[in-house]
């Protein structure tokens, strides 16, 4: 009897070695290596497959008329780019319990009722889970099959019979193939199972979404090559303490990867935010106080208005706390040299807390100013004015530098009230703005006399 081979793989990356080993010496975890049986195919084994589809000239091909189908919910097209094209692989993953089987179900019940045939590849739930789910959000159709399986032979062989428009297959991680003897869930698995599903869908034009979970550090579970391998990555993101959720696209070969769509759960499912703005600033008249301030983010083409807060306050240790949620602490901690430096505010001896309202990350730098007029106002125990916004970005030198999407940016603010935004001085902006003042800053401290009140 031929001794079987074995192999041990890196759990998180994916990296093979004969032996085991405590460390990971290509991703550096601790205890990641599992024993897999090696099924790697001699040269002999290779069957070589007729070549149906020769190299066509790039006129010669035909593109179809309708390449890419809406989904039936605007935000989700966002993200997309547009809508879902035939014969694609898109991840989506996420938290559990965030809202990825719900949207995907909901999806599922927008595209029956126009016509469009859905196999739902159930892996972790049975039928009348996921009955029970539609029932809930209101999908009813007879287009719309339910499929609970885990053997990746089985489920292929009803794609191929069924041909549906699209296919959704939760979760990536649950399914699995005969060809290879690890468990469900390995990264031997994963690979194989998303090399199969995407040679699927290419060669039938059959758009596949599958659902992909994610490890406590918030990363996608499997090996790395699971994300190059895909055409879209979707990341399912919201504060488990909120009822929003916000959809981000990370990778996408047919789109933009800095658009996002945004939702509220409800009991009914997910609900698009259509002004999501007015989501977020829902309180900031209400409770303004020292420290708070509004500045306009941008999340691809859509400008956001969010809360940014500050606290400062003396700390009896020797090492002051430096603490951000919802804004990288390195940018945090560059506008608080800057501040010591150029404006001469000491915080040596002062915990600083900053914090983005409502629970979105920013993270580009046109936030800057109002993080540091934010930590400003509530070290001078000053009001911020209400109907002032603000964007730039700081220098190392204290200069107020220019940002993208500048006239978005203004007319977001002017839609929803605010009297006066506050600009890099460098930034041009078109002569049809109207409505609001638009006051331009060269550096902090000129910043700082022209926003605070009085």
């Amino acid at each position: 009897m031929a001794k079987v081979k074995t192999k041990y793989v890196c759990q998180n990356c994916g990296y093979e070695t004969a032996g085991y080993l405590g460390k990971c010496p290509e991703c550096g975890s601790w205890g990641s290596f599992v024993e897999e049986v090696s099924g790697d195919k001699t040269p002999q084994s290779v069957e070589i497959l007729p070549d149906n589809t020769p190299p066509k000239r790039l006129s010669e091909i035909e593109m179809d008329s309708e390449i890419r189908v809406s989904t039936g919910i605007s935000e989700f097209d966002r993200v997309l780019g547009g809508g879902i094209v035939q014969g694609s692989l898109v991840l989506i993953a996420g938290d559990p319990g965030i809202g990825k089987s719900t949207i995907l179900l909901q999806t599922s019940g927008a595209l029956c009722k126009n016509g469009k045939k859905v196999l739902y590849i159930s892996a972790e739930e049975s039928s009348s889970q996921i009955k029970l789910r539609a029932e809930r959000l209101g999908v009813q159709s007879d287009n719309l099959y339910i499929y609970p399986q885990t053997n990746l032979e089985l489920i292929k062989k009803h794609i191929l019979e069924m041909q549906p428009d699209l296919v959704i297959v939760d979760s990536i991680q649950a399914i699995y193939t005969s060809l290879i003897q690890s468990s469900a869930g390995s990264v031997s698995q994963i690979r194989e199972c998303c090399n199969e599903l995407m040679g699927v869908a290419k060669t039938n034009n059959i758009s596949i979404i599958v659902i992909g979970h994610v490890t406590k550090e918030g990363n996608i579970a499997g090996p790395k090559v699971l994300e190059h391998m895909v055409d879209a990555v979707i990341q399912f993101e919201g504060d488990k303490y909120k009822t929003y959720r916000i959809l981000r696209s990370i990778k996408n070969r047919f789109g933009n990867t800095s658009e996002v769509g945004i939702f509220e759960m409800s009991a009914k499912g997910l609900t698009e935010v259509i002004n999501p703005s007015e989501l977020f600033l829902k309180e900031y008249n209400q409770t303004q106080t020292p420290g708070s301030t509004i500045i306009v983010t941008s999340e691809g083409t859509r400008p956001l208005l969010v809360e940014i807060q500050a606290l400062v306050g003396t700390t009896p240790y020797p090492a002051p706390r430096r603490v951000a949620n919802g804004v990288d602490l390195s940018r945090v901690l560059q506008i608080l040299a800057v501040l010591e430096k150029r404006i001469g505010l000491n915080l040596s001896k002062q915990d600083v807390y900053v914090n983005v309202i409502g629970g979105i990350d920013v993270s580009e730098p046109a936030a800057d100013l109002g993080i540091a007029l934010a930590i400003i106002t509530c070290v001078r125990d000053v009001v911020f004015d209400s109907h002032t916004a603000i964007v730039g970005e700081i220098g190392l030198s204290g200069e107020i530098r220019a940002v993208n999407h500048i006239d978005k940016r203004i007319n977001e603010a002017q839609k929803l009230g605010f009297k006066k935004i506050i600009i890099p001085y460098s930034n041009d902006i078109s002569d049809d703005i109207s409505g609001i003042e638009v006051v331009k800053v060269k550096r902090i401290i000129e910043a700082i006399t022209r926003a605070v009140k009085g």
